[in-house]
């Protein structure tokens, strides 16, 4: 355990607004997606081109292209996730057809004048992030409770008015409310509001706690791009995109009592919490590529932020609570005390800049283009996972809500830093077929050491081309490092699950040239 605490203006508010400091990785902490035949070399696409990608990484990519292409990209991956939760172990696995990679047009054409000038645009659809997986950790706590973070929020609610008042105020209906309706926290002599676990660990006793957290969907990109190619030397790209956010979670917390006492007034709590994020953004990619000698190639891209100005959080949670022969088995639900229909806050998020730096060396036979011929490249990608700021969306803030950005913005300054991130790959041509291998490493966000994150991936694939038709098949392995916090305290350590997590991707890009 260790003491990551939020702004008590967060910790109150989070009742109202579903927006908590982990949903700036859900935006920017993911590995770069691509066609099988990026995908194979680890990624890296800056100073390449030649591959629709190009429009999500460095569009002056798209120079390369002199005549026109199709692609789609679908693929299959399956997750395996092993936790560590207060020294106790879990595995939990899910698995996913889906379209992988990107699915779109590309068209180029040389000047009539300069063959070696071009111009080129493109039009695809990619998926950004995959949010499909499962999650579970369990373990024993004799020191916190989940309900005491409702405890908090009654404390601070009651301070202003009386437990109906509680009841009656929409921003404690996912928390405080549905607790002190279902007498999981009450008050007690001497004005003392407590939630009934904590009488079991302050009597040296223990509880059970089990997560299991299951999301659902995707991010996806619209972009529009464009590129010019001066005399084979210089290229020079844009495009526009449009993300489009769809994120749906389902977590289920449930703590109960270890011991055999049937009258110590606490049995359990299952705690169920629908959460759901839709929106769409906007963002721009300026890029371009410069090749001093025929071999070598050199790029440069930066990603301005994405300004996701409508992003909607629809929320509703369900208690069910025994506290045995104190008040028997009560549940509510938010909708009692919001009167009935699901929380929606609306809001706007700017994701962080991305600056990334590129080379590649590439072999061939000049006068032979049959033989044999490749590439190495590889790129530095810096992300400031930091930079990331919720603000809300409503030309009329409601009492309370800017200061709840203005906190929620400091602690992601506060925890997170701007990370570096790198891929490397290679392929080998042999006449129409190709072999290729990739790696890439995803560095870690946070600030401070205590919590280990990072992605590493290690990818290989082969390709076929001849007459104008393409077919790649690419193998992707990831091993992933996060944490997970089950809920947070004002006045208390917090603690965490490790998570460690392996993701195979199966993709295959199909394609063909006119």
């Amino acid at each position: 355990m260790k003491k990551y605490l939020l702004l008590p203006a967060l910790l109150i508010a989070a009742s109202i607004y579903a927006q908590i400091p982990e949903d700036v990785l859900r935006y920017s902490f993911f590995p770069q997606n691509g066609t099988a035949r990026n995908l194979a070399i680890g990624g890296a696409m800056g100073s390449l081109g030649g591959d629709i990608n190009a429009t999500f990484v460095n569009p002056a990519g798209l120079g390369n292209f002199k005549t026109g292409e199709f692609v789609f990209t679908p693929g299959f991956f399956f997750n395996n996730n092993n936790t560590n939760f207060r020294d106790t172990k879990l595995k939990s696995n899910k698995s996913n057809f889906t379209l992988l990679g990107p699915i779109g047009i590309v068209y180029g054409a040389s000047n009539r004048y300069n063959p070696k000038n071009s111009q080129s645009i493109s039009f695809a659809v990619t998926q950004t992030a995959n949010y499909n997986n499962r999650i579970q950790y369990s373990g024993y706590n004799n020191y916190s409770s989940y309900s005491e973070q409702f405890a908090e929020q009654a404390v601070k609610g009651l301070s202003k008015g009386t437990v109906e008042d509680v009841l009656n105020d929409p921003q404690y209906a996912y928390g405080a409310a549905p607790a002190l309706y279902t007498y999981l926290v009450d008050t007690f002599s001497g004005n003392r509001v407590k939630a009934l676990p904590e009488f079991i660990l302050a009597n040296g006793g223990t509880l059970l706690q089990q997560n299991t957290m299951e999301t659902k969907g995707a991010m996806y990109e619209v972009a529009l791009g464009y590129a010019m190619n001066k005399s084979d030397k210089f290229m020079f790209g844009i495009s526009v995109g449009i993300p489009i956010v769809d994120y749906n979670s389902t977590t289920t917390f449930r703590e109960s009592d270890t011991s055999a006492n049937a009258n110590n007034y606490f049995g359990y709590f299952n705690y169920v919490d629908n959460f759901s994020t839709k929106g769409v953004g906007l963002n721009a990619k300026l890029g371009l590529i410069f090749k001093p000698t025929e071999y070598i190639r050199l790029g440069f891209a930066v990603h301005t932020p994405s300004y996701m100005f409508t992003l909607k959080d629809r929320r509703n949670i369900d208690l069910e609570v025994n506290t045995e022969n104190y008040k028997g088995v009560r549940s509510a639900s938010s909708t009692l005390f919001t009167n009935g229909v699901p929380g929606e806050s609306n809001y706007s998020l700017l994701t962080p800049w991305k600056v990334m730096v590129s080379g590649s060396y590439v072999l061939r036979e000049i006068e032979n283009v049959k033989k044999q011929k490749g590439f190495i490249t590889a790129d530095i990608e810096y992300v400031r996972h930091s930079g990331s700021s919720f603000y809300s969306a409503n030309q009329t803030p409601a009492a309370g809500e800017k200061e709840y950005y203005t906190s929620l913005n400091q602690v992601i300054r506060d925890q997170y830093k701007g990370a570096f991130n790198f891929r490397i790959g290679g392929e080998l041509k042999f006449n129409v077929i190709m072999a290729r291998l990739g790696f890439a490493y995803y560095t870690n966000p946070y600030k401070d050491a205590a919590l280990k994150a990072n992605k590493m991936l290690v990818s290989g694939g082969i390709g076929y081309r001849n007459k104008g038709f393409f077919v790649d098949l690419t193998y992707v392995h990831s091993f992933n490092k996060d944490v997970s916090f089950p809920y947070r305290l004002e006045d208390k350590d917090n603690t965490f699950a490790n998570i460690k997590n392996q993701r195979g991707n199966i993709v295959a890009s199909i394609g063909f040239k006119f």
